[in-house]
């Protein structure tokens, strides 16, 4: 009787072959960080439906009580204590191996960065938690000291040279996304030989929309998430297995560490 196929064996041999590796990373690859999800079972939106408002620019941008929530709900982010886990050390190791691309994330937690990823090879495609801007004169700025502002009594606080609102630098529903970091996450997605999609639902576009795309262009695709996917019959590996077991094993990574940078003093 044949064996049936292994995917995460199919996955690492696939991983192995490849020269130009784009990965594409969502919440799925955080939650064993500590930093929940949206969607899933378990997810923030999924448990409080009502927390989706914060992260709609009208709501956000008309409402001062959706703007208070939202930076209570930084302040207290588990971004800020969570360190890289297993898959974020494994998506480093393709780096240091000089096989990654490029690195898509859909995440804003920045531990991508921590776990030694170039910042240079990495696009946010949803932004980052990390940095503040205003939306009346686009001044950007790091979160700490907007958040030590939130955490000393200020529930809204304001722009210092201008007044205007100020925003987590994170892209919102109904925010376009920087067209910049589109046009390079798709010339990536065009010129890889392998798609790497990890703990993401591949819902969202146009970050989703990368998996056909490399596809089109003659890419393996391996797709490594919990639930199903829009795109698994596209892919030439799928796999079911957690991420912080399964992706180390189809990378070949050793459970090595690097250093990590200190979050916001808040």
């Amino acid at each position: 009787m044949d064996r049936a196929p292994d995917p995460t064996a199919e996955a690492r041999l696939l991983v192995a072959s490849a020269k130009r590796v784009v990965a594409l990373t969502g919440a799925g690859i955080s939650t064993g960080s500590g930093i929940p999800d949206f969607r899933g079972p378990q997810g923030m939106w999924t448990k409080d439906p009502t927390a989706e408002r914060l992260s709609t620019l009208d709501a956000y941008m008309g409402d001062r009580s959706v703007r208070e929530r939202a930076w209570q709900g930084r302040l207290r982010s588990p971004a800020w204590t969570a360190e890289p886990g297993p898959g974020h050390r494994a998506v480093a190791a393709l780096e240091r191996r000089g096989q990654l691309h490029l690195l898509v994330t859909q995440n804003t937690d920045g531990l991508h960065q921590r776990a030694g990823n170039d910042p240079a090879r990495v696009v946010e495609i949803h932004g980052t938690i990390r940095d503040v801007v205003c939306m009346a004169c686009g001044r950007r700025s790091p979160a700490g000291p907007t958040l030590e502002r939130v955490a000393a009594g200020e529930a809204d606080p304001a722009c210092l040279d201008c007044g205007g609102i100020l925003k987590s630098a994170t892209i919102s529903f109904g925010q376009s996304l920087v067209p910049e970091d589109l046009a390079r996450a798709e010339a990536g997605a065009r010129a890889c030989d392998l798609l790497l999609a990890v703990g993401t639902t591949l819902a969202v576009h146009p970050a989703a929309g990368l998996v056909p795309l490399a596809a089109s262009h003659g890419a393996a695709v391996v797709i490594v998430n919990a639930e199903p996917t829009p795109f698994d019959e596209l892919a030439d590996a799928v796999v079911r297995e957690p991420i912080t077991t399964s992706l180390p094993a189809i990378v070949g990574a050793a459970e090595d560490r690097a250093p990590g940078a200190a979050g916001p003093a808040v």
